[in-house]
């Protein structure tokens, strides 16, 4: 691959616009350009997460999650290009399954938090949820595929599950709410 960015100071953006991959240039608050964004934002989240440490297939899932979004930030990016399809599907419904398997059945709702790597992973999980809105926005006014839309939705169940399984990984349990904790 040949250099792809030779400046960063472009200056072009000046303007409130900014190019996309197929060469045209849209207002930077089109709803495109959101989703392009949010999917970063979870991106460099998941990065943060990364720094902690994990047991090795959950940092090695994850490492694999980031190349998925930025795929799917290149297909965003370039309206009409497909780059997430069935097999990305299928990976994360494969994980959810593994990582599912081993934990006990949920009674309460679960609060963010334990240990920082679970809270990490609910914090990447938020951002998910995010930018699947931002997704499904997209999809009203723009074509889009379907499978990015269903890719954030089953990621984000997995970051749940792997908030959980990093919790016992750390020593921990889940956070559970306590329905009338703070009734008066």
């Amino acid at each position: 691959m040949g250099h792809r960015l030779s400046k960063i100071a472009t200056r072009t953006g000046d303007d409130g616009t900014t190019g996309l991959g197929d060469g045209s240039r849209v207002p930077k608050d089109d709803a495109r350009v959101a989703a392009i964004g949010d999917v970063d934002e979870l991106n460099s989240q998941i990065g943060l997460l990364l720094c902690e440490t994990l047991p090795d297939d959950v940092h090695e899932a994850l490492t694999v999650v980031q190349h998925d979004l930025f795929d799917l930030g290149g297909e965003l990016c370039i309206p009409g290009h497909t780059m997430i399809g069935d097999a990305h599907l299928a990976r994360i419904d494969d994980w959810l399954a593994h990582y599912n398997a081993d934990l006990p059945p949920l009674k309460e709702f679960i609060l963010p938090g334990g240990a920082r790597a679970a809270a990490l992973a609910h914090v990447c999980r938020t951002v998910c949820r995010r930018a699947e809105r931002s997704i499904v926005a997209l999809g009203k006014t723009q074509p889009l595929e379907a499978a990015p839309r269903r890719y954030v939705n089953r990621l984000s169940d997995l970051l749940f599950v792997l908030a959980r399984v990093l919790n016992r990984a750390g020593g921990g349990a889940d956070v559970l709410w306590q329905r009338g904790r703070n009734a008066g």
